[in-house]
């Protein structure tokens, strides 16, 4: 029996053309196509800049310095994600702060932050994440920073193609410094690997630019060492200044073709995401020992996974069998997350996951089951099936 798997990608001969175009082209790095797709991630969420890199790792990792976190500075996050987005605060020499998860969005829980931000001095940045693509509470996130003096990142690696409250696509940056994505294959869309940071702040824009390239001059960066730069008051075509210490983060033009023709195709695959999710809540929700995850509504997220939690204790069945059977039945699950303060290098510097119940609580009972665009009608009812099945 074929496998069904937790999460896919999905291409098509328009996919296959713009990388070949790019094939066939003078530029396989550095070229156009990584600016034509900023500008294309920069029209669809309404941000003012966008910053492709090589990874959604690298987003947060370069977002986190050009927020200023540097030694003796603390990144509040979720222990509820993927170890990256903690991960980025220690990359930029600072330290990690985890504040608990809400229980019915498992996303950041906005009622601890002021307590978690009075717990811990100097925080400088905060990085709440929107899980499973469902949009966080960003106004009163925003606010709760704001009082705090730090600068808002979303890690929106799960969440392209969602939607604020307000209407506003995610990413648009009005309550946040700088957003991250992710187009990992099994995201919205997929560019092999890659990620984006778009911000609103010209600043921030340039130091973006800067970071993502060993720290070089970008824009109209002023040269530091003019006498080096200038011939009979020209600028040296060959010179450039290493003004920082950057990293090379580039995103090639073969993985920008590819994302910009998955970008045409979005709002496409959002759209069937929620029919799909909007079966899963329907077969689900009536289950005593089976329910989904987020329980608020969803209408306005990417969609990006479908996690039911599951009374593993009360069905007297281990995770792990319960996974065995689903994939005896081709069906693929995964668990999404470990907490990373439960991690061994996290728990090596301190941290107790038994400081965080509701996000422990929620990993105990954890179970992400397959959506993607390509999830047919009869596979997903063949999943809604034999799930019901197993937790009856």
């Amino acid at each position: 029996m074929e496998l069904i798997p937790y999460g896919k990608h999905h291409l098509d001969d328009s996919d296959i053309k713009a990388v070949v175009d790019v094939l066939k082209s003078n530029f396989l790095t550095q070229g156009p196509s990584v600016e034509v797709f900023e500008q294309e991630v920069c029209s669809y969420t309404g941000a003012k800049f966008a910053v492709a890199v090589s990874s959604g790792t690298a987003a947060l990792h370069i977002a986190a310095i050009a927020a200023g976190v540097r030694p003796g500075n603390a990144v509040l996050t979720s222990p509820i994600t993927f170890v990256a987005s903690a991960n980025a605060a220690l990359f930029a020499g600072g330290r990690v702060i985890f504040s608990d998860i809400d229980r019915d969005t498992i996303n950041i829980c906005p009622d601890f932050l002021d307590k978690t931000f009075l717990e811990n001095s100097n925080v400088k940045a905060i990085i709440p994440v929107h899980y499973a693509g469902l949009p966080c509470d960003m106004v009163r996130i925003r606010e709760s920073a704001e009082k705090n003096k730090a600068l808002v990142i979303e890690d929106a690696a799960h969440a392209l193609g969602g939607r604020y409250e307000d209407g506003g696509r995610i990413g648009n940056c009005k309550h946040s410094s700088m957003t991250t994505f992710s187009f990992h294959p099994v995201k919205a869309i997929a560019a092999g690997e890659g990620g984006l940071i778009t911000t609103n702040d010209p600043v921030l824009y340039k130091r973006l630019l800067r970071l993502r390239s060993h720290g070089i001059n970008k824009l109209d960066d002023s040269f530091v060492i003019t006498e080096q730069a200038f011939t009979n008051n020209m600028p040296n075509p060959w010179y450039y200044e290493m003004l920082e210490l950057g990293f090379n983060y580039r995103m090639t033009d073969i993985q920008s073709a590819l994302a910009c023709s998955q970008l045409k195709k979005l709002d496409k695959f959002i759209a069937r995401r929620k029919q799909l999710v909007e079966n899963y809540d329907l077969a689900f929700t009536d289950l005593e020992n089976c329910k989904p995850a987020q329980t608020v509504s969803k209408t306005k997220s990417g969609n990006h996974l479908y996690v039911l939690r599951i009374a593993f204790k009360a069905l007297g069945m281990s995770r792990a069998v319960f996974m065995g059977k689903l994939r005896e039945n081709g069906i693929g699950s995964q668990v999404h997350y470990i907490p990373v303060p439960a991690q061994p290098y996290y728990r090596s510097m301190g941290f107790d996951p038994s400081q965080f119940p509701s996000a422990q609580d929620f990993y105990s009972e954890a179970l992400s089951i397959p959506l993607y665009y390509d999830l047919s009608d009869g596979q997903q009812e063949h999943v809604i099936q034999t799930i019901r099945k197993l937790v009856s």
